[in-house]
């Protein structure tokens, strides 16, 4: 497949010697159309290579026949992560950016990828997820115990993505000034979620709309959703008037405001099930002036991150039980789970990605109508 050579062309090779039997590219095909066709191991690779053997040999030469699980696996252990993202990023191009819009910026922790013997904690990574493509288009990995955080992991993500004219949409961790001016100077603007982690302001946002007359004032916008029993209603108020904030703050001695802020919201969201109701009410900051549809819809967009990549990864693909550990092994398969994730998302949107991995791994048909979508 000629996008998987102009991808990842430049990756490379760890190995050594006779370890280099199986071509790197076409070991790293039948691992990504094995991911397609709900393949979830090294172990499940070698054997879908195995059963479809037939398959690969339409479009590879397979000069040493497939290769075995070992092969698999030590090509996911030795390969360099950052190198193996950096093609990620080329595949992506390849795709079309699909970064127009909201990009939601959010982490995980990969749970079964601590290694007790070295001593090392679970692998976690930021994610940089295109909203209205739903289209992986970035990750940066780290470990804490390495001295790394989700912080510092974000903003090396984000010094690698194309910004410019984009809303980038975070939780509250996430809500610091260095954050925000990175995005800016990149040409982009913010929405972050506001919460106690800046307690000045965020007992002052907070008092601002707590205020029924103040409310009264805003401009709002709602929504209605009602889906297997259970009615949930967005409000959202927007206030663009800032200059109350600029008086006087209270003790805490951290910075008020963030760079080039432009706009102050609250969602209030009341969830109707069995006869009981709940509220909660989200607090963001931007730099964009936004409508209250536009930022009740930016909202829900990061929200969607969940239901969109982490749901989907943790059910469909199982990456919660995925328990390769060793050395880049799970830096590297994750990445592969994501590419996998891009590709059947681009491909026949009528139907869910369960099915489609299902029915990819049944019919050699299908799969090529999945993948063919590449070309």
């Amino acid at each position: 497949m000629w996008w998987i050579d102009k991808a990842f062309s430049a990756l490379p090779d760890p190995r050594t010697g006779n370890a280099k039997r199986h071509d790197l590219l076409e070991v790293l095909t039948m691992a990504l159309t094995a991911a397609v066709c709900g393949a979830e191991s090294c172990s499940d690779f070698a054997d879908f290579a195995v059963d479809r053997e037939d398959l690969f040999r339409e479009f590879l030469r397979l000069e040493n026949g497939v290769p075995s699980h070992d092969t698999f696996s030590r090509i996911f252990r030795l390969l360099d992560p950052a190198a193996f993202a950096s093609c990620f990023g080329r595949f992506v191009e390849e795709l079309g950016s699909g970064g127009a819009g909201v990009i939601a910026i959010d982490g995980k922790t990969l749970r079964r990828s601590f290694d007790g013997a070295a001593r090392a904690n679970p692998l976690a990574v930021v994610t940089a997820f295109a909203s209205a493509s739903r289209l992986v288009i970035g990750q940066e990995s780290f470990r804490a115990a390495e001295g790394d955080s989700e912080i510092l992991a974000a903003r090396a993500l984000l010094r690698c993505l194309e910004l410019e004219g984009r809303l980038v949409t975070a939780d509250a961790i996430h809500c610091q000034s260095e954050t925000a001016q990175l995005i800016r100077e990149r040409g982009g603007d913010y929405l972050l979620r506001l919460k106690a982690n800046h307690p000045a302001l965020h007992e002052m946002v907070a008092r601002y709309f707590d205020d029924p007359n103040i409310r009264a004032g805003l401009a709002t916008a709602v929504t209605t959703d009602a889906d297997h029993g259970r009615i949930e209603t967005r409000r959202a108020w927007v206030s663009h008037d800032l200059s109350w904030l600029r008086g006087a703050k209270t003790s805490c001695a951290e910075p008020a405001l963030l760079p080039d802020m432009a706009c102050l919201g609250m969602v209030e969201a009341t969830v109707e099930r069995g006869g009981k109701s709940t509220t909660t009410h989200h607090l963001h900051i931007s730099s964009r002036a936004l409508g209250p549809r536009d930022y009740l819809e930016a909202a829900r967009s990061h929200w969607a991150v969940e239901n969109g990549l982490h749901w989907i990864l943790d059910v469909t693909f199982d990456e919660d039980r995925a328990r390769n550990r060793k050395d880049h092994g799970p830096e590297n398969l994750t990445t592969l789970r994501k590419l996998a994730l891009n590709i059947l998302n681009r491909a026949r949107p009528d139907i869910s990605v369960r099915r489609k991995r299902k029915r990819s791994g049944w019919s050699n048909d299908f799969a090529r109508s999945i993948l063919g979508q590449m070309r």
